[in-house]
């Protein structure tokens, strides 16, 4: 995929384009390519309206046949909250965890239009950097049209599995 150059667009044009971009992304099924065994630390995309383009940090409990595992969030509770909540999920819903950013990464900062995950919520959620006032930073969600500012230690650079591999899409910067 081509990087989108920000300065060949306007402001308007830019972020529809991200947000469209981001949707077809939050909604689309994880490619199978890997097969997880018990204790895999893994993200789960939560496929509940109002919470796609979420993912949750889970454990794999088990797997169920060749396409579903039993799974324990870590940060997601019974509704008692008295222990970690435990479902089964499709093999598409399941993503290893990304690998850690180096801090030096993000230490200049993010740019404006940079895709981001924001913990937020339990959760890592999916969106893009619209501004930045301060050292905090609005993120904007498209599959759910907030807005938020948040600072900067609960943001990561956004990446993707894809074909068995972390990748960074599409990049932003000149």
């Amino acid at each position: 995929m081509a990087p989108i150059k920000v300065t060949e667009i306007n402001p308007e044009e830019c972020s529809t384009m991200l947000s469209e971009f981001i949707k077809s992304i939050a909604f689309k099924r994880q490619q199978i390519t890997k097969v997880f065994q018990k204790g895999d630390e893994v993200e789960v995309a939560s496929q509940v309206y109002g919470f796609i383009g979420s993912y949750y940090d889970a454990t794999i409990v088990y797997p169920i046949g060749a396409y579903h595992y039993k799974i324990k969030y870590k940060n997601l509770l019974t509704d008692d909250e008295s222990e970690p909540l435990e479902e089964m999920v499709t093999a598409a819903a399941i993503r290893p965890v990304p690998p850690h950013q180096d801090e030096t990464m993000s230490e200049n900062g993010f740019r404006l239009y940079d895709m981001v995950d924001v913990f937020a919520n339990d959760g890592w959620w999916f969106g893009f950097i619209s501004g930045k006032i301060g050292e905090e930073y609005y993120a904007y969600f498209p599959t759910t049209a907030d807005n938020i500012v948040y600072p900067h230690h609960v943001l990561r650079f956004h990446q993707e599995w894809v074909n068995g591999k972390w990748i960074y899409l599409p990049k932003t910067r000149n």
